[in-house]
């Protein structure tokens, strides 16, 4: 590989995309919980308004928060979980990472309500999985006892 060009410098061909740059080994399934519970209470408001602009906002926004969840369900996913590690034990986690992956594009793609509590359903099952694995305690930095008072 020869040395850059500032065209090239300037306008890669390639652009690399990450959770964070290290990567840094910080996970934890409440990221995408939360913004999986925006989209429900998203969609509750849209179907109770009859507002057309605030409803156009709803669904805006609503895929925003959509592609949030499915973008931390994608890092848990691809960095969190190790089949080596993991498939012995949970045989069916990967199946469950897939599903809640399909899901929450189905939550960006439609204002459906049942789809957006199913999505809730497979993040709380990817959360027991974290849990069991000691996924707090090893991917967490722990609070000191100072800011637990």
């Amino acid at each position: 590989m020869g040395i850059l060009s500032i065209r090239e410098w300037l306008n890669p061909s390639r652009v690399a995309q990450a959770h964070c740059d290290i990567p840094c080994g910080v996970y934890d399934p409440a990221q995408a919980r939360i913004e999986a519970e925006s989209c429900l209470k998203i969609i509750d408001k849209y179907n109770d308004s009859k507002d057309e602009v605030f409803r156009a906002r709803c669904i805006a926004v609503k895929e925003k928060q959509g592609e949030l969840a499915k973008h931390h369900i994608d890092v848990l996913w691809s960095d969190y979980y190790k089949p080596e590690k993991h498939d012995a034990k949970f045989p069916r986690m990967k199946d469950v990472f897939k599903e809640a992956v399909t899901t929450a594009s189905k939550v960006k793609q439609g204002m459906n309500r049942v789809d957006a509590e199913k999505l809730l359903q497979l993040i709380d099952q990817i959360e027991d999985f974290w849990k069991q694995n000691n996924g707090p305690t090893e991917t967490r930095v722990q609070r000191t006892a100072a800011a637990k008072a």
